[in-house]
C-alpha cells in the first residue's frame, strides 16, 4: 500500500474486528478505522453501545459501520427485519452522537431491491446523517434515490469484470464517487481468483476513470477530495 500510495479505511464487522481496525490505525498512518456490527455476520452479538461508543469517539475512527441490512440469502421474516433495523438504528444514533458518517452494507434478495427500499425508508428518517453505500450493487433507480438523498456510492472491483454497473458509474456525479476493494473478497481484474488486497484498489480507480472518460490522475483527485469531504481526513 505504501509503494502504491494507497490509504484505506479498515472496516470492523463486530466488536473484536473493530478494535483490531483501530489498533492497525494506531500503527500505520495510511490507515483509519470504521467501527460497527455487520447486520448478519455475527447475529448472536448484541450492539454494545458503550464499547462501540468508546471506539467511535476515537479520532482515528472516521466512520460508523459496517452496518445495514442484509436479506441476500433468503427473504427475512418480520422478526429478522426488525432485529436488523434495530441494530442499524443503534449505529445511526451513534453516528448522530459523534458526527461521523455511516458505512452502509445493503444487500437485497436476488432479483429484488427490497433491502434498498427499506434502507432508503430508514435513512429518510435521519436526514442529518451522512452515508456511504459500501460495495454498491443496486440498480439505477436505487442509485438515483441514494444520490438524491446525498449519499456517496462506493464501487468495488466487480466493475472491472462486469459491465452491469457501467451506466450507474456514468450517471454518478464525480463528487459522489468512492472506491474500495472489500479485501480479501472480490479481487479486480487482473487479480481474479486471488486473495484481494487493498492496494488493488488502483485497478478499480482505473476502470472508474475509463467509464467517466477522464484521465486517471483526475479520477484519483476526485476520489481523494470526496474522502476528505466525507470523512474529514486526507490520507
Amino acid at each position: 500500500m505504501r509503494e502504491r500510495g494507497v490509504g484505506a479505511l479498515v472496516v470492523g464487522v463486530d466488536l473484536k474486528t473493530s478494535k483490531e481496525a483501530l489498533k492497525l490505525s494506531e500503527t500505520h498512518d495510511f490507515l483509519r478505522a470504521a467501527v460497527g456490527l455487520h447486520p448478519n455476520d455475527v447475529p448472536e452479538e448484541a450492539f454494545d453501545t458503550a464499547s462501540f461508543g468508546e471506539l467511535a469517539r476515537n479520532p482515528l475512527t472516521l466512520a460508523i459501520g459496517e452496518c445495514g441490512l442484509d436479506y441476500y440469502r433468503q427473504e427475512p421474516s418480520e422478526a429478522v427485519r426488525a432485529r436488523q433495523r434495530e441494530r442499524l438504528e443503534a449505529h445511526i444514533r451513534l453516528a448522530e452522537e459523534v458526527g461521523k458518517p455511516l458505512m452502509v452494507h445493503c444487500r437485497p434478495t436476488r432479483n429484488s431491491m427490497n433491502a434498498h427500499r427499506d434502507m432508503l425508508e430508514i435513512l429518510a428518517e435521519h436526514r442529518g446523517v451522512r452515508a456511504v453505500m459500501h460495495f454498491f450493487t443496486g440498480n439505477a433507480e436505487m442509485a438515483s434515490r441514494y444520490l438524491e438523498r446525498g449519499c456517496f456510492l462506493s464501487f468495488p472491483g466487480i466493475i472491472t469484470f462486469t459491465s452491469e454497473y457501467d451506466e450507474i458509474v456514468r450517471m454518478t456525479p464525480l463528487e459522489r464517487i468512492l472506491s474500495e476493494t472489500d479485501a480479501p473478497f472480490a479481487a479486480p481484474v487482473p487479480h481474479r481468483g486471488k486473495r484481494n488486497e487493498p492496494s488493488y484498489v488502483i485497478e478499480t480507480v482505473q476502470r472508474l476513470a475509463q467509464l467517466k472518460e477522464i484521465p486517471l490522475e483526475r479520477m484519483k483527485e476526485h476520489i481523494m477530495e470526496n474522502v476528505s469531504r466525507t470523512f474529514g481526513f486526507d490520507f
